[in-house]
């Protein structure tokens, strides 16, 4: 049986496999977005499409999407391909900036993979105090 990590390096999860649950492949990990204040990984980027890094398309995947599959050394994103491919996204010339976040753009893609963004509070925890 294998034990789950505490702790990877950056650099140990940059480059591996993003697969859905039916074992398509839909990319791979590009990078990984820290948010400075928070100490958080804002979100992961995925790399998707293209052929030899020609023509990719950026996705920004919130790290709580992502299963580690440690046998496999990749990752399980429970999307299909077409929700992928429908999801906004950007290009290697055009990452988003600061202007973006201001504008809730990190907000939006938590939303449309139904995720609850880490920096705000969750309504239970709120209903609970």
């Amino acid at each position: 049986m294998n034990e789950y990590p505490q702790v990877l390096s950056a650099t140990t999860i940059v480059g591996d496999k993003v697969i859905n649950t039916a074992g398509e492949q839909l990319g791979n990990i590009k990078d990984l977005m820290i948010d400075l204040d928070d100490g958080h990984i804002a979100y992961a980027v995925l790399s998707f499409g293209g052929f030899l890094g020609m023509g990719d398309k950026l996705f920004a995947i919130p790290w709580e999407a992502l299963i580690l599959d440690m046998e496999d050394h990749a990752f399980i994103l429970d999307v299909d391909k077409e929700v992928l491919k429908n999801a906004p996204g950007f290009d290697k010339d055009h990452w988003p900036g600061t202007a973006e976040y201001e504008a809730g753009w990190l907000l939006d893609i938590y939303e449309y993979y139904g995720y609850s963004p880490y920096w705000m509070p969750d309504e239970q925890e709120e209903n609970q105090e």
